[in-house]
């Protein structure tokens, strides 16, 4: 680990330098490039010199206790162990601090929420997680852009696509990609009984034209006439489009906006990232059994939360942790769980470091 981060103050010096040199500061790419290597390095180096630092004045101290008199001795050996404290913490932070950073944390992303199972009852709780996230999105300062919706005659939301825009959202959104339950009575149950309803949710991160080429010719695209609740006329022109990746078969429909060409943008964008999240799919199920579970299954289908409205209950079943605090959660308050999945997954990850770290080479 030492060696390590010698090599990034090392590195982070270097940056300095560079981001003085004239050439560099004309180049406003090759900059901003430069300064987020720097501001990411410079999070571990100020935490490894106080490390340094820390150290020193360990060794200091107990060169007192080996050679101070007794009164010096009592007030060494106290020093000593609130040093060897402060010692372990700043360990601890800079072994979290090395873990490999994901490079998708500091992409926008594409939201999808879709009713699954109890029909119209998911399609109100739908509603509720949207508002949820749009909530949470508001608070942190981040833009919210829908993308596309498909509403049901009673106004449940069968599913929406939105474009979550900020720093740092794929960070803070990649562990709620999965199936939400709620337990609760619906309005349009008589007798008082409770169902468990379910809707999906999929967080994917936007995907850059240079990241994800789509062939035109690979692509069919069809508009028609926009409709609403109902099957009530929203406009009269040709404004929705879908759009079909013919080597996937994956589907896009947009019909919000009422321009032709902004749906079809709007469209191609989610095909971008639906691109990109299949193949980091794919990339995931290539990798060892010890690497998946670090980062999570990601599997769509796996039932990751219940929101129990009797009880005011949230579980997380991941992680084990339970909240009496839904109506407080349900408007936007979600930082708590998300810092814990976030903790949760970021030890893992550091097991994994040091497995592999230990692993004696050879067959």
């Amino acid at each position: 680990m030492f060696d390590k981060l010698i090599g990034v103050e090392n590195r982070f010096s270097e940056l300095e330098q560079m981001l003085g040199d004239p050439k560099v500061l004309k180049d406003r790419s090759a900059f901003q490039k430069l300064s987020r290597e720097h501001s990411e390095l410079g999070k571990i180096v100020v935490v490894f010199r106080e490390y340094r630092q820390v150290s020193k004045d360990l060794e200091g101290t107990q060169e007192l206790l080996r050679e101070g008199n007794q009164e010096l001795k009592a007030m060494a050996q106290e020093e000593v162990h609130d040093l060897e404290r402060q010692m372990k913490t700043l360990e601890k932070r800079l072994n979290l601090l090395l873990i490999p950073k994901d490079p998708l944390d500091e992409k926008n992303i594409l939201l999808e929420i879709r009713a699954g199972t109890g029909g119209e009852e998911a399609g109100l709780f739908a509603g509720d997680l949207y508002n949820m996230y749009c909530r949470y999105a508001e608070r942190k300062g981040w833009k919210v852009e829908s993308m596309s919706q498909s509403i049901s005659g009673i106004g449940s939301l069968k599913e929406v696509v939105a474009l979550i825009q900020g720093q740092g959202v794929y960070s803070r959104f990649k562990y709620e990609s999965g199936t939400h339950r709620v337990q609760r009575v619906p309005t349009t149950e008589t007798q008082g009984r409770i169902h468990t309803s379910a809707v999906t949710v999929a967080v994917l991160p936007e995907a850059e034209e240079v990241e994800v080429h789509i062939d035109p010719g690979e692509v069919k695209v069809d508009v028609y006439r926009s409709t609403g609740p109902g099957g009530q006329s929203v406009n009269t022109t040709d404004s929705a489009v879908r759009v079909t990746h013919l080597p996937t078969g994956l589907v896009v429909t947009c019909q919000d906006e009422k321009s032709q060409h902004k749906n079809k943008a709007k469209a191609m964008k989610v095909l971008r990232a639906r691109l990109l999240d299949q193949k980091i799919q794919e990339q995931n199920q290539q990798r060892s059994e010890i690497r998946k579970n670090q980062v999570g299954s990601g599997d769509r289908s796996e039932r990751i939360r219940t929101y129990n409205f009797p009880q005011g209950r949230v579980t997380d079943h991941r992680i084990g942790l339970t909240l009496y605090r839904l109506e407080s959660i349900l408007q936007g308050e979600i930082d708590e769980v998300l810092d814990a999945l976030t903790t949760h997954y970021q030890a893992q990850a550091l097991q994994n470091e040091s497995f592999e770290t230990k692993r004696p080479s050879g067959r």
